[in-house]
Order: structure tokens, then C-alpha cells, then sequence
């Protein structure tokens, strides 16, 4: 391969490399402290807090054209020229040759849309920080700090609970969908407290991994993991939801303090709570439709429900819900149901409205059937049902926590580490390959700039498992550099020239530096395949260190060692002390 085909192609693995790495740079040294916590928080709280700023901005725009309707819009809205030029074309008006903060406001049809325009804008400005967070190099538990927890279904027990109303050849079912409602239920628990990219997943037959980066309390977790009563039946106070929906319509978000919380308590009545009503979006996340005013005492627990599942009317043939009430449930049921005819009825889970539904009549026998929605929506309420059936005791089995603090000083002794060992491999090649050692040691901060561009671009977790990788890489990188010296130098011996003896090096090293690396890289995949957690995290480290230090030593070095014959004119390698 020729000189300048080896240079394009290492401008353009830089060039990639960049483009990989910019969202870890763009994330972790361009994004303030505050923007972090607000994206990485639950899209909810993401979307409370873009309706709350774009609205307060709106309002301040608002109140400064009041104040001064022919002043040119200020710098801090700028933007606004350009979406207020898109709606004068729209509407077909000739947009006007300078912005006033009155010209801006009149390109909207009304207040609301104005708002509209600064919540859109906030939403998207959140949501394209957390894309970059999503897109960039995640810290471990070690290093970033938070809470790993294993958590243990006793599912022998869920069963022994349901008695002879389970078929023996329906266990192992039963079993499945245990698990995958309990680990659904506990995500929907956990995201409440808005942290970090959470990992819930199923471990094994009947355990449960949960990983949460940030900081997090402790016994708050375990209350919410091992929570009871999470389901029930709320009743839904019709007038108080009409009296909140028009104050809600009218200040929005501004009702609710940072934390949801309803700041004027007197709006509803004493009795009751404001609660939002959610459906799943196309992609099975909550996503609120609205808020109910509901009783603050239960109706009817989910404990007592049996079983649930969706069939469909025997008239009209639309989907409906139906479960099975315990006969205790089955006598509170008929009670409260009698006492409340005309009047609706919330299925609240997890502090939230899953669904609701008119009481037409007495409900006795304790089986009950809710209509009124299609089959997806019928489907999403069976399951939320279903969770409270399946009741299967959970238990913390194993719990660790890092705090903050140490991960920050984990991360401290691990650069301390890299640069150190970095250091000491420059100086040593320095001094002792004198002048081509500059080009090991251009290929180390190549190799680890690669290192850090591949873990951004597929989305690896850094931990310090990552880093002793990436410390014993560099180690191992400067082998092929020392492999190649000590062939050029062995060339040199002969008598060669100055390119002959780099080109014999350079070949008669191939093989030699494929041959070590291809059986590391081997036994780092495997590593990687088969071990887990910090040996996972090492293999992989290695693995990628492996590749860009082939790259670096054998196309990196080699263009150096090119340039310096053909475009210095250099006759001579200063390689070593004895090589003249």
C-alpha cells in the first residue's frame, strides 16, 4: 500500500473517531451539571419540567412586550425571528422586514400557541442531551457511584398462594409471566425516582438485576421494591376534575411545585387527590393524558384480585377486561359498587391512573368486567391487573452501594494511573529508540484515542475493570513498536539503507505482531462471551485495544517513518545508541 493511501485512510479512522467521541465530549465537558440531571431523568419529569421553563420564558417575552411592543426582539430570543418568519409564510403574510417583540407575537394565533412554541423548544433541547447521553460513554457503578441490587422472586410461593386454581401443565407459564410482570412492575416503580438509565433485567430463572447509576436512597428502593398495596380502586370525584380541568387550562403546570406536588391544596377538596391519567404511547411508555380527582381512600385493594384476562362482549363483541375477586373482595366490591351507581371508578397503579370506568350497576359474585376501549388499551389494563394477581413475594438478595464520592476517586486514580503509565512508557522509548521513539509514542496517544472513539461509538459502560484494560493495553501496545525497532535495527546492522531497512522491518515484523495480538484478541472475545460484570468489562477493554494498536503500530508508525524519508530527506534512523 502506497504512502498516500495509507495517509487517507488514517485521516478518515481519525475523522470517524472524532465523530464517534464528539457526543462523550459534547456530553461530559459541554453540558452543565444542571442540563444533566434534567435529562437524565424520567421522560415525565422531563416533560413537567419543559412545559414549566417554556412557559415561564413565554410568559417573560410576553410581559416584556407589554411593557415595550415596538423594542427589536433581544439577542436571548433570536431564534424566535426565524419560527415567527415560518408562521407568517404559512399563514400566507408578508413577513415583516424587522422583528418587534410585537411583530414576533402576532405571527401566533393565540397565547397558548405562543407557549406552545418555548415548550417545544425546551422538550427538544432536553431530549437532544439526553440523545448525547444515550450516544456517549457511560461511567460503571465504581466509578460514577449508585446502587446494584439483586433482587429474589419466591415464585414457589406465588404458587403455593393460588392453590388448586392452577393446572400443573400451567407452572412453567406461570412462572414466565411472573417474572416478566415483576420486573415490568419494578420498572415502572423505580422510574419514579428518576435516575439515571436504570438496568432492570431477569437473571436467571427467578432473580432480578438492577443496576441504578446516581445517587439514590437505600431504604426509599427496598420500600418501593417490596411496596404493597400498589394497585387499587380509587372513586373519581367528577365534580372537583371538572373544577381542577379549568384551573389546570388555565395556569397549566404552574399548579404543581418541582416535585409534582400540588402547591394550593384548597383547589380540590380536602379528601381527595389530584392524579395524572396515563395510557402506553407507541412505545410503551407512560405518557399522561390528564388528571383526575380521586377519593384518597381506597375502595378496594388489587391484593384481593385472583386473576384477570381480556375477552370481548357477548353483544357487541368489543374487547373488556375481566377478573376474578376474592370472596372478601367480592363482598366490598358489591357494597361499594351499589353505594356509588352513575358514578367512576379509577384503577390507580404505582400512584397512577392505568384506567377508568362508569359503575352502571351493583357488581356482586366477584367477577367483573370493564369495557369501553379497544384491544390494546384493554391488553395494557389486563396486565396492570394481572400484576396485582400474580403476587409474588420479592426480596432484596444482595444490595451494594457506591457513593458518589468514591467513584469520583476512582476515576482520579485511574487517569492517575493512565497518564502515569503512559508517561513512563514515553520516556522509556525515548530514551532508549531515541528519535523513533517520538513515533511510539504518537502511537500510544493514538491507540488510546481509538480506545475511547470505539467504547463511545458502540455505547460501552467505562469502569475500572475498562481501565486496567486499557492500562495493560498500553503496555502491551508498545510490544509491536519494540518488535518493529528491533527489526529496523537488526536491518541496519546489515548495512542496509535507511528505506530498505524500514520496509525489511516493517515486513519481517508482520507477522510476528498478528500472531501475539490475533491470540490475545481470541482470548479477550472469549473473556468476554463468557464472563461477566468486571471481567466482561476487562476482556472487552482489551479486545478494542488489541485492534487499534495493530492499526497504530503498523500504519501510524510506518507513515512516520516514510514521512521522514521522502519528505525530510533523511539518510539516517536514529533509533538507537549504538545504531549509526
Amino acid at each position: 500500500m502506497n504512502k498516500r493511501s495509507r495517509l487517507l485512510i488514517i485521516l478518515c479512522v481519525l475523522g470517524l473517531c472524532l465523530v464517534c467521541l464528539w457526543p462523550t465530549i459534547s456530553w461530559y465537558w459541554r453540558t452543565p451539571k444542571e442540563d444533566q440531571a434534567i435529562a437524565l431523568s424520567s421522560l415525565e419529569k422531563i416533560r413537567d419540567y419543559a412545559e414549566s421553563e417554556g412557559r415561564k420564558s413565554a410568559d417573560a417575552f410576553i410581559a416584556q412586550t407589554k411593557e415595550n411592543a415596538d423594542a427589536a426582539v433581544s439577542e436571548e430570543y433570536a431564534w424566535l425571528k426565524k419560527a415567527a418568519a415560518k408562521k407568517y409564510k404559512k399563514a400566507g403574510q408578508k413577513v415583516p422586514s424587522s422583528f418587534t417583540n410585537a411583530a414576533v407575537l402576532n405571527a401566533y394565533d393565540s397565547q397558548a400557541e405562543f407557549r406552545e412554541e418555548f415548550i417545544s423548544r425546551e422538550r427538544e433541547r432536553i431530549l437532544s442531551e439526553k440523545k448525547r447521553y444515550t450516544n456517549s460513554v457511560k461511567l460503571g457503578l465504581d466509578l460514577s457511584g449508585g446502587m446494584n441490587i439483586v433482587v429474589k422472586a419466591d415464585l414457589d410461593a406465588a404458587i403455593a398462594s393460588l392453590g388448586d386454581s392452577i393446572a400443573t401443565d400451567n407452572v412453567e407459564q406461570f412462572k414466565k409471566d411472573a417474572m416478566t410482570q415483576a420486573v415490568e412492575t419494578l420498572s415502572g416503580r423505580i422510574d419514579k425516582f428518576g435516575l439515571s438509565e436504570p438496568i432492570i433485567r431477569q437473571q436467571g430463572e427467578d432473580r432480578i438485576y438492577i443496576e441504578m447509576p446516581g445517587a439514590a436512597e437505600a431504604d426509599a428502593i427496598n420500600t418501593i421494591i417490596m411496596g404493597k398495596g400498589i394497585l387499587n380502586f380509587r372513586l373519581v370525584d367528577d365534580d372537583a376534575t371538572n373544577t381542577f380541568a379549568a384551573r389546570y387550562a388555565r395556569d397549566g403546570q404552574a399548579l404543581f411545585d418541582a416535585n409534582g406536588n400540588l402547591i394550593d391544596s384548597s383547589i380540590i377538596p380536602s379528601d381527595c387527590e389530584v392524579m395524572g391519567h396515563y395510557t402506553k404511547d407507541e412505545y410503551g411508555i407512560d405518557e399522561r393524558i390528564g388528571y383526575l380527582v380521586v377519593k384518597k381512600q381506597i375502595a378496594l385493594d388489587g391484593q384481593h384480585i385472583q386473576s384477570a384476562e381480556v375477552g370481548s362482549d357477548g353483544l357487541t363483541n368489543r374487547p373488556e377486561v375481566d377478573f376474578v375477586l376474592d370472596s372478601d373482595g367480592a363482598e366490598i366490591f358489591a357494597k361499594f359498587t351499589g353505594a356509588n351507581k352513575g358514578k367512576n371508578l379509577a384503577i390507580v397503579s404505582d400512584n397512577k391512573i392505568k384506567s377508568y370506568a362508569r359503575i352502571n350497576d351493583a357488581i356482586t359474585g366477584g367477577r367483573v368486567a370493564i369495557t369501553g376501549f379497544g384491544l390494546e388499551e384493554a391488553q395494557n389494563l389486563q396486565k396492570v391487573l394481572q400484576s396485582a394477581s400474580l403476587n409474588v413475594p420479592l426480596s432484596v438478595e444482595s444490595q451494594q452501594v457506591v457513593g458518589a464520592s468514591l467513584g469520583q476517586e476512582a476515576i482520579r486514580q485511574g487517569l492517575k494511573a493512565i497518564v502515569i503509565g503512559l508517561a513512563l512508557i514515553m520516556v522509556f522509548m525515548l530514551v532508549f529508540y531515541r528519535g523513533a521513539g517520538w513515533n511510539a509514542v504518537v502511537a500510544q496517544v493514538l491507540n488510546l484515542y481509538i480506545m475511547f472513539s470505539i467504547l463511545s461509538a458502540f455505547n460501552l459502560t467505562l469502569s475500572l475493570s475498562s481501565i486496567a484494560g486499557m492500562i495493560l493495553t498500553i503496555g502491551m501496545a508498545v510490544d509491536a513498536n519494540v518488535i518493529i525497532f528491533e527489526r529496523i535495527k537488526e536491518e541496519l546492522a546489515l548495512g542496509k539503507s535507511r528505506a530498505a531497512a524500514i520496509s525489511t522491518g516493517f515486513d519481517n515484523a508482520f507477522w510476528a505482531i498478528m500472531d501475539s495480538n490475533i491470540t490475545t484478541f481470541i482470548a479477550a472475545i472469549f473473556l468476554s462471551m463468557l464472563g461477566s460484570g468486571t471481567i466482561q468489562g476487562f476482556a472487552v477493554s482489551l479486545a478494542i485495544g488489541v485492534v487499534s494498536s495493530v492499526f497504530t503500530a503498523l500504519f501510524v508508525s510506518r507513515l512516520m517513518f516514510d514521512f521522514g524519508t521522502d519528505v525530510l530527506k533523511s539518510q539516517k534512523v536514529s533509533i538507537g545508541w549504538r545504531v549509526k
